[in-house]
């Protein structure tokens, strides 16, 4: 029996409207990968796929016997981890230049830490974060995190 590999591929989110969510993304400075038309945009992100697909035809494939969500926000907050704390500040007022909806301006956390969290258009969550003792590959994505 094949195990299930220990990885992240890709995350989709279900759009509303695909064209404005796109162009988001795009105003953030996401590199683009494939698109087609109104029915699906892709940015890779540090090794990590970002998908947006109609939220419709997501609802009918990975929630058929729900539907789609009503709006608001659905309980999962994506983060983009930075390698400094004085980058948090910088990475956040990006976004929210470029069309994010505040949510929580950058504060240092309990946990050692800062962050701050924004919105996209459609609400999907954000969370923009400096973590102690996590460290990244050339292309962004997580090879430590923790005590060394």
């Amino acid at each position: 029996m094949t195990a299930l590999p220990p990885r992240l591929s890709a995350v989709t989110l279900g759009a509303r409207d695909l064209p404005r969510l796109r162009a988001f993304y795009k105003d953030l400075g996401f590199p683009t990968g494939f698109e087609n038309a109104d029915e699906f945009a892709s940015f890779l992100v540090g090794g990590v796929l970002l998908a947006l697909y109609p939220l419709d035809l997501l609802a009918a494939e990975a929630a058929p016997d729900v539907g789609p969500p009503e709006g608001g926000w659905t309980g999962v907050t994506l983060t983009i981890n930075v390698n400094a704390r004085d980058e948090v500040d910088g990475a956040y007022a990006a976004a929210i230049d470029a069309g994010a909806i505040v949510v929580g301006e950058p504060v240092d956390r309990e946990w050692g830490g800062r962050s701050g969290y924004f919105a996209d258009p459609e609400g999907n969550r954000w969370e923009v974060a400096w973590a102690p003792n996590m460290t990244f590959d050339d292309r962004g994505a997580v090879i430590q995190f923790g005590s060394e």
